[in-house]
């Protein structure tokens, strides 16, 4: 499917656009961050949001964690010495947090930036991927952060798309040919059963209350951590999920789709399987992290591991980044 996409259209689509990518730190997110100063440099704006304690800060994290990865040195060759200068250009770093309400950006840094009437496209990329993630912290980052992102989208006149960064897992552990549908509010894969989202964003609070008042329970911070990653797998697996990071990842979804629908915004949703190394341009076999089946690719390279037990008629659900995931 990736090979029918028209490259130049969409390379072309980014001139002279203002894009805002959350989750930029992330592997996807500069890998995204990279193309698209790589293929279409007359990009107007890149914005960046990152946790920083102020502008000064969240500039320095975006030069060391995205922009100073061997990523981007095809880019640095592309500019030589005028690379800083163009990334200046281009890219603004914004301290802030996808938690909080306009991505915890300073109200007077939106109104300096005309960041609500330049957006023309938003890339909601921010996410925990922890398959047991504690439940407050999955549902404030897979959750009540896209509920924010859409509240901030409804504000942009000349938003032209919402795209949002999902998983193929929500769709649970089924097998066989899996259609690609949207969820609905309450959507459940569990017969008989009814999700409600702002039932489940009290549960956490409700525990932690329990905690402090109940002279019976340890309140210890391991205690806690244990009790919300519990409580997280427990909800999952009641709803039909398999762990939490999915089940979260599902009731974003739900929470984008009524947002947008209500505020008549566009958007897209994509979903992801495994993802893994970069096949080609910029940098060959680049990857950060061992995640997955990564551990298999990186032994396999490194030749300690002699063999592995597999399927010769399976066909593998897996994207390269750079090709499958962006275009």
């Amino acid at each position: 499917m990736a090979g029918t996409l028209d490259v130049a259209k969409i390379s072309e689509y980014f001139r002279n656009k203002s894009v805002l990518i959350t989750g930029a730190t992330g592997f996807l997110g500069k890998i995204l961050v990279e193309k698209i100063l790589r293929v279409q440099p007359d990009v107007k704006r890149i914005y960046l949001p990152v946790r920083a304690e102020n502008a000064a800060a969240a500039k320095q994290r975006v030069e060391k964690e995205v922009l100073g990865k061997e990523l981007f040195g095809l880019l640095r060759e592309q500019h030589g010495a005028g690379f800083d200068v163009f990334v200046a250009e281009k890219v603004v770093a914004l301290a802030g947090d996808v938690t909080c309400e306009s991505f915890g950006v300073e109200a007077e840094m939106l109104r300096e930036l005309r960041l609500t009437d330049e957006l023309n496209v938003i890339v909601n990329g921010a996410a925990t991927t922890n398959f047991y993630e504690r439940y407050d912290v999955a549902l404030d980052v897979n959750v009540v952060a896209v509920k924010h992102m859409c509240n901030f989208a409804r504000r942009c006149p000349n938003l032209e798309v919402l795209l949002h960064v999902s998983t193929a897992y929500v769709a649970g552990e089924k097998q066989g040919l899996v259609p690609e549908r949207p969820f609905w509010d309450g959507e459940t894969l569990r017969n008989g059963t009814h999700l409600d989202i702002d039932a489940e964003l009290r549960l956490p609070r409700d525990l932690r209350n329990q905690m402090e008042v109940d002279v019976d329970m340890d309140s210890s911070p391991k205690a806690r951590r244990k009790a919300m990653k519990d409580l997280g797998l427990t909800r999952a697996r009641h709803f039909g999920w398999p762990n939490t990071y999915v089940f979260t990842k599902s009731m974003g979804e739900m929470m984008l789709g009524q947002m947008m629908r209500e505020g008549n915004v566009p958007f897209v949703i994509i979903r992801p399987s495994i993802i893994t190394s970069v096949q080609n341009d910029p940098l060959p076999g680049w990857i950060e992290g061992a995640r997955t089946i990564d551990a298999i690719l990186i032994g396999y390279a490194k030749q300690s591991l002699s063999c592995f037990l597999a399927d010769l008629d399976l066909t593998m659900d897996v994207v390269i980044p750079c090709r499958g995931t962006w275009w």
